[in-house]
């Protein structure tokens, strides 16, 4: 009786390694019933976007529907409170950015702990722009720096809000350059974008995600690319390093996170289907358009993943702490 019990539960494991994880509850197959992805900021954002680009592979291999849901506000807090709260049962997943190496940080007395959650794999990695005004008097990125240390205070460098990832860029250009810009939060990228078109501010420094199309159209100005390599969609664009300005590297990133204490198993098959979502091709081909690319190696691992997000929270800890005073 024993044995045969025994040998049961191994068939039922087995099936599962195979293809679903077996749940407690009468050896369903996870996952059952869709999946809601939570999105930390408003519709139309680079996280939406791309969210919502693989969204539909990720419920083709999980053979469940992927709802794409938005609770934006508080730097992307609000979203990752909704998903800390959720049952970790792999039903509810954040669509996670860089702002979850920055809440522990920055906000404090959260009903939540910051650092709990569990990587699922890095989704894509974003180029950062360092962009301006079409008439702003600097032909290439030595001329931008010469400028800005002449008359960095009387310069305005836009954000979209404490804490996002241009806000991050925007204070490491100033660390970079060593002459702080004035730094100028907004309640989003489009206003931003909307004033450096206008001619009303002066600089921005953003995911390309957010810029390449205007950068094309000549609608703004681009001044290098934060990464080691160029970006696909902006070839004409030199990195910081060709531009003489090496210490200003970052990239924005997005991964996907499940409540702390989600099991094991649920978290491999996740992984499993966000791996098959990048596989995509047009996937692949739309990132590139949007001047992103496809995650690789280690950090699409839920081991490796955690470990560069750990990394992240302690690389943003000091620079965010050093500008509190001021911004």
């Amino acid at each position: 009786m024993i044995r045969s019990m025994r040998r049961g539960l191994l068939g039922v494991a087995l099936a599962a390694g195979l293809g679903g994880v077996a749940l407690a509850q009468g050896g369903a197959t996870y996952p059952t019933r869709p999946l809601t992805m939570v999105v930390g900021f408003a519709p139309g954002g680079p996280a939406d976007v791309i969210a919502r680009l693989i969204a539909p592979g990720l419920g083709a291999d999980l053979g469940q529907s992927v709802v794409v849901e938005n609770a934006s506000g508080a730097g992307g807090s609000i979203g990752q409170a909704r998903v800390a709260a959720a049952r970790p049962d792999g039903y509810t997943i954040l669509f996670g950015s860089l702002a979850q190496a920055t809440i522990p940080t920055l906000l404090r007395n959260l009903s939540f702990d910051p650092t709990a959650l569990e990587s699922i794999g890095m989704v894509n990695e974003v180029p950062m722009a360092i962009i301006g005004r079409r008439d702003l008097p600097a032909a290439n990125l030595a001329e931008l720096v010469a400028l800005v240390r002449r008359d960095g205070l009387r310069m305005n460098l836009g954000n979209a809000g404490i804490g996002s990832t241009s806000h991050l860029c925007s204070l490491l250009l100033n660390a970079s350059i060593g002459t702080p810009v004035t730094l100028v939060p907004y309640r989003g990228n489009a206003l931003v974008m909307n004033d450096l078109m206008g001619g009303t501010l002066d600089l921005g420094c953003d995911q390309t995600t957010n810029n390449a199309t205007q950068i094309r159209a000549g609608s703004i100005r681009a001044f290098a690319i934060s990464t080691p390599a160029r970006a696909a969609a902006l070839p004409d664009v030199p990195t910081t390093a060709e531009a003489g300005l090496p210490e200003m590297r970052m990239s924005g990133w997005n991964m996907l996170f499940a409540p702390a204490g989600t099991p094991g198993p649920v978290v491999e098959r996740l992984n499993r289907a966000l791996l098959a979502a990048l596989r995509d091709e047009n996937v692949g081909r739309r990132m590139a358009d949007l001047g992103s690319q496809p995650a690789s190696g280690e950090r699409t691992t839920p081991a490796g993943g955690q470990a560069f997000w750990r990394a992240e929270i302690a690389r943003w800890k000091p620079l965010l702490e050093a500008a509190a005073p001021s911004n």
